[in-house]
């Protein structure tokens, strides 16, 4: 059964993996028509995500993806660089398990990096964060970095260059190797050095523009071939909070 629950989960799914841009219409009618559902249902999804700060109501208008500003992209890396170093700080020791787990992630970036995948090389690059949290054991961090991690994605298409991705992977892989020895004070170190690396980036000249229509746009970024791993994963983690 569809819920208004699983349309916002989808929609933001489909920010994550990069699929849905900043600026882009969302038509009451076409989800409506996507999930076989009603508008009311619909509309009532995208007031959930409206409250989250991920979309916003135009009058007379429509539906649409946030374009964040500049200031807004400032203020996502500035909230980050106070969370995840601290979250880092806190988490004791991971398990053996959680490192197994972190470590095929960052496999699995190389991965859809090296095949050119740009939806699951999105998706990955984002999830590390959120995987990261679920691993240390915070449900309410975790909830936290599924919207950082959205509004990141919306903030890199806006004003970032998709080129450094594999130096993200690189990062990635060194935080991980650090946790794995238990050192905890070099993982924080390198968890602020690669937010910094990223808030370096921004570029408030940069602006990113789709291609084709909204309707197809939209059809193509909520369809149900998203990364399947990051379908699965989104799904569990919102059931547990």
């Amino acid at each position: 059964m569809i819920t208004k629950a699983r349309i916002a989960e989808r929609i933001i799914e489909s920010i994550l993996a990069g699929k849905l841009r900043p600026g882009e219409r969302l038509g009451e009618q076409d989800i409506a028509d996507l999930f076989s559902v009603s508008r009311t249902l619909v509309r009532e999804a995208l007031m959930q995500l409206q409250a989250r700060g991920f979309v916003e109501v135009r009058s007379r208008v429509g539906w649409y993806v946030i374009e964040p500003s500049f200031d807004d992209a400032l203020e996502t890396y500035a909230a980050r660089r106070v969370i995840e170093p601290g979250m880092l700080r806190d988490a004791g020791t991971p398990l053996q398990t959680s490192i197994r787990r972190l470590r095929q992630h960052v496999a699995d970036e190389r991965k859809a990096i090296a095949a050119a995948d740009a939806a699951q090389r999105s998706w990955l690059l984002a999830d590390f964060h959120i995987c990261l949290a679920e691993c240390l054991g915070n449900r309410f961090l975790t909830s936290m970095l599924i919207d950082l991690s959205a509004r990141t994605t919306l903030v890199s298409a806006l004003y970032q260059s998709q080129s450094e991705a594999q130096t993200s992977n690189d990062d990635h892989a060194a935080i991980v190797a650090a946790l794995a020895d238990g050192d905890n004070a070099l993982a924080e170190r390198l968890m602020l050095e690669h937010i910094d690396t990223l808030a370096a980036r921004l570029d408030a000249s940069r602006a990113g523009s789709g291609s084709g229509s909204a309707r197809d746009r939209l059809r193509s970024a909520l369809a149900p071939d998203m990364p399947a791993a990051g379908a699965r994963a989104t799904q569990r983690r919102l059931k547990k909070l």
